[in-house]
This record gives C-alpha cells, sequence and structure tokens, in this order.
C-alpha cells in the first residue's frame, strides 16, 4: 500500500495593492472569525486563528488573498498533485457498480409554471382582533406593486373573530380579503398558522407575499416559505418591480449593513418578502371602500396540534417605552461619551415632548436600555422629529431613521455621514449646543411639554 502524501497547507496573505474594500465579503465568510476589518475596510488575518479553510481566498472579487506556499510547499503540492491524479485514473478503470432505480422526485409548487402565479398579497397580523401598524403600510406599497405589474392587491387575514379587519383593509387599498376564521387561530402558534397560509397560497397562488419583520412575522414568514420551497428575503428596506420580467426587486443591507444588496426570486413562487415596522410610508385610509370578501374553511382540530397556549402574560411594563410609536426621538450615541451625559439628553427631551433613543455604540457601552436602540439590530422608527445628539451615522443606524420626517444632526464631524439625511445639520460640540438649545426653547415656550 502507497503511502498518501500531505497536501501543504502554506498561509493566508492579503497581496499588498490589490483589495478594493468590497464591503468584507472575506470576513463574511471566515467560519472561525479570523479576519478583521481595518479603517480603510482592508482584511487583517489572523494567521494563528485561520484554518486555511481558503474560503475567503475564493470569495474574494479581485484575487487579493491567495494561499501562499514556500517554495518547499511548492514541491510538496506538486507531488500531492501527482498522486491525486493517479489515483482518480486508478478509480476509473474499476468497474462500476449499477445505479439503483431513482426515485421521483417531489414537484415543487412553482413548477407547474411561474405565468400560473398572480396578484400580491400582504399578511394582515393581529392579536386579539387588532391589527399591527405594519399590515397597513405593507398594503400602501402594496398597491405600489400590484400596479406596476397589472394584478390585483390582496390580503389575507388569519385568527378567531377577525371579519371586521377586512374592512380595515379595504380602506388600505386591498381589492380583495382572504379571512380564515377559526378557534384554533385565536391564538399565533406555528402550525396551524403555516397550514392556513400555505393552503391559502397553493390554491390561489399569488406571485409575491409581503409580511411584516415582527416577532410573530419572522417566525411564520421563515417556516412558509421553508414549506412552500421559495426563497424569502428578510427585512427589506426597499420593493420596486422589474416590469420587463415581471420580478420583486428586494434591497436589503448586506455584509453587515456595508453595502445595499437587491435580491431576486426568479425560479421560484411566491417571491417573499419581510419589512419592518415603519418603514414603509402608510396611504391614508379610505372610509368606506369595499372589495371581494372570501372566508376559507379550515380543517385542523385542536388535537391534531403538539403545542398549547396555557397562559398569555403580556411583556409590557408600566416603566417601559416604545420608541417606535414616539413623534419627537432624541437619540444619543458614542459621541455621548458616558451614561451620564444621556441625563442630557432626557433633559432636552422632557421640554420638547420627547423620548430618549440610542444608537448600537451607546447600548453596547451600557449607557441606554437595547428597546431604545435604532438601527438595524435595534428598531425602524419614522417619527416627526429626529435629533441625532453625537451619532456618526453609520448605514446600520441610517436604516432605522432615514425615513423621519425631519431630522437633525449635531455633530463636530462635519464629515459625518449622518448628515447625508440630516435635513438641518449643525456642527459642533453636543455638550455646548444642547444646553444653549434647552435654554432657547424654555425661554421662547414655543414647545409645550405634552
Amino acid at each position: 500500500m502507497s503511502t498518501i502524501p500531505k497536501r501543504p497547507r502554506g498561509t493566508i496573505l492579503l497581496l499588498e495593492g490589490k483589495c478594493i474594500a468590497c464591503g468584507a465579503r472575506c470576513q463574511s465568510v471566515c467560519p472561525v472569525d479570523a479576519i478583521e476589518m481595518n479603517e480603510k475596510g482592508e482584511p487583517i488575518i489572523d494567521t494563528q486563528t485561520c484554518t486555511i479553510c481558503r474560503k475567503c481566498v475564493k470569495e474574494c472579487p479581485v484575487d487579493a488573498i491567495e494561499n501562499y506556499l514556500t517554495p518547499a510547499e511548492k514541491e510538496q503540492m506538486a507531488v500531492f498533485e501527482t498522486w491525486k491524479a493517479s489515483a482518480a485514473k486508478q478509480v476509473s478503470k474499476e468497474p462500476k457498480a449499477p445505479k439503483e432505480q431513482e426515485q421521483p422526485v417531489a414537484k415543487k409548487p412553482e413548477e407547474g409554471g411561474i405565468a400560473d402565479w398572480k396578484g400580491v398579497w400582504v399578511f394582515v397580523e393581529q392579536v386579539n382582533g387588532k391589527a399591527h401598524d405594519v399590515a397597513w403600510e405593507l398594503l400602501s406599497k402594496g398597491k405600489t406593486l400590484a400596479n406596476d405589474l397589472g394584478v390585483e392587491l390582496a390580503a389575507f387575514v388569519i385568527g378567531e373573530n377577525i371579519q371586521h379587519l377586512a374592512d380595515e383593509a379595504f380602506g388600505f387599498g386591498a381589492d380583495k380579503v382572504y379571512i380564515v376564521d377559526h378557534p384554533t387561530l385565536k391564538s399565533y402558534r406555528t402550525d396551524p398558522y403555516v397550514k392556513a397560509t400555505v393552503d391559502l397560497v397553493n390554491h390561489y397562488k399569488p406571485e409575491i407575499i409581503l409580511m411584516g419583520a415582527t416577532g410573530l412575522g419572522r417566525d411564520l414568514a421563515g417556516a412558509v416559505a421553508t414549506q412552500l420551497r421559495t426563497g424569502l428575503t428578510a427585512d427589506c428596506t426597499g420593493l420596486t418591480i422589474d416590469k420587463v420580467n415581471r420580478l420583486l426587486e428586494q434591497t436589503r443591507p448586506a455584509f453587515g449593513g456595508n453595502i445595499m444588496a437587491t435580491i431576486l426570486t426568479e425560479k421560484c413562487r411566491p417571491q417573499m418578502a419581510s419589512v419592518r415596522p415603519h418603514v414603509m410610508p402608510k396611504s391614508e385610509f379610505i372610509k368606506g371602500k369595499k372589495g371581494e370578501l372570501i372566508i376559507e374553511p379550515f380543517t385542523l382540530d385542536e388535537a391534531d396540534i403538539t403545542t398549547k397556549v396555557v397562559e398569555i402574560i403580556s411583556s409590557a411594563n408600566k416603566g417601559m417605552v416604545n420608541i417606535t410609536g414616539s413623534k419627537i426621538l432624541i437619540s444619543g450615541g458614542r459621541g455621548m461619551t458616558s451614561k451620564e451625559s444621556f441625563k442630557l439628553l432626557e433633559e432636552l427631551a422632557s421640554v420638547v415632548g420627547g423620548v430618549v433613543s440610542g444608537s448600537r455604540s451607546a447600548v453596547d457601552n451600557g449607557w441606554i436600555e437595547q428597546p431604545r436602540q435604532v438601527g438595524q439590530t435595534g428598531k425602524t422608527v419614522h417619527p416627526k422629529l429626529y435629533i441625532a445628539c453625537g451619532i456618526s451615522g453609520a448605514i446600520q443606524h441610517l436604516v432605522g431613521m432615514q425615513d423621519s420626517d425631519f431630522i437633525i444632526a449635531i455633530n463636530k464631524d462635519k464629515t459625518a455621514p449622518i448628515f447625508s439625511v440630516a435635513h438641518l445639520g449643525i456642527v459642533g460640540d453636543v455638550f455646548e449646543i444642547i444646553p444653549a438649545l434647552i435654554k432657547k426653547i424654555r425661554e421662547s415656550n414655543a414647545i409645550i411639554v405634552q
């Protein structure tokens, strides 16, 4: 028996001057976190942690990363490649075993013909008969998408005693409303809600389904996409239609928020996307608008469901603030320097009738609670007024607040990205500007504290 030569490992190195700072693609594929990015967006490779898996080498679009071999390792590689070719040739000479009869593969729903799938659907999330606002925001956006495709806009509601929500859905633009009303669906549980949704989709074949990226929506959307064997793009910040190919263009932050990626679901139907609350604007409600109401049967018994709802306990504490519902937000970032400095923001919030929020760096440093975080890993907000104090404006933060009606940014760095989305920018020290602003507001009595 011949000895199998060892394949040399080499070292993963960055070639000087070739990196184009593509957005940390190499870092995103490293399975052992051996790559950090410097200020220029170039990778710093920890050779002690690196396992030489070569994933970063394959991912780099400009071949700026290589698996370097010393002269001795190159000789060893030549021996290994010779042995490998010889072994492959030997295997090809061996008689092949007869093939087993292939089993028929289950046909995917979309293989019946993509052209058969028509319409834009929006899931109306509800709890105890009250709909989440994100449903009406998505109906408003869905109307634009449906018009671009020349198809109907429909809403579907799942639960118990929910038929009254059809009138609200019509008022926000739905042409049709599908209702699945059954006692088993009173409280959200994954299995019955997935069955109800999948049965509807397979029956009526909508080409696009939009859901809110809430806790409930994230759970349902992922499970439904898995059952339907289709794609799902989560946390979209933009939705448009490629009219030529009838494709939903789903835009979301990628690679840690360093780039905005547009994702297409070309070969599967439906095309599914989830959107965070307050990302899409909500259109005006049209009272009295009517449409077609379709009530669908549901045939899953309580005894067939493995999970049971024993008790529902509200997590809303008396002192907890929901920043997504606030009209005025005073938000602090790394420039506030300490937890004590946030008392200055609380004082400003008190005189303008607002609520204090913060960036991820403020949360990571323990200056503010996580439920008050604005941004990609926090909450998406759409207040009337957003005052950013000492926030540089990384893309992860901007995607969470850039649609605010009016943005005031205070930062001593005039090149800070936050100024690119601000309606009014103030270059200066927050610790000088905020006290002066508080004093001026109190003197003018321009804003009444609520």
